[in-house]
């Protein structure tokens, strides 16, 4: 994951693609939303990382990240990840009253990221919202 996230190894997606889309592709939802990465991360790294997993599914990019954060998630000690702020907005005028969201996520580390992209489809009037991560 180290390679494939932070050393642009773009290629050892397929690693993970097949495992991750069987589940995937056994849940309940209707939108599949991966987790957003900044802009910054996009023009540094070159591609998302959750939507390189899950290429071969139909997903919406329905979550937006705010430019806002100084620190990557990844740099943060735990304390300092459980007090981040709402980081998300979203991006598209979809009409979520009683719709079902699949997050996707690469990795799950404290589960703030994931809360607040729940928090978000919560408040935008989802039924139910579900997080996969590929690991924890």
């Amino acid at each position: 994951m180290q390679q494939y996230k932070f050393q642009g190894q773009y290629h050892l997606r397929a690693v993970f693609q097949q495992s991750l889309q069987k589940v995937i592709n056994q849940m309940d939802y209707d939108f599949l939303v991966p987790i957003p990465v900044t802009n910054h991360t996009m023009r540094t790294r070159g591609f998302n990382q959750v939507t390189g997993l899950i290429e071969n599914v139909q997903y919406t990019e329905l979550i937006k990240h705010r430019e806002k954060q100084k620190v990557a998630q990844s740099k943060k000690d735990r304390q300092s990840r459980l007090k981040t702020k709402q980081p998300f907005f979203l991006d598209k005028d979809i009409n979520l009253r009683g719709r079902k969201v699949l997050l996707v996520d690469d990795i799950y580390t404290t589960g703030r990221t994931l809360y607040h992209a729940a928090e978000l489809c919560y408040q935008n009037g989802c039924k139910r919202v579900q997080s996969l991560s590929l690991a924890r």
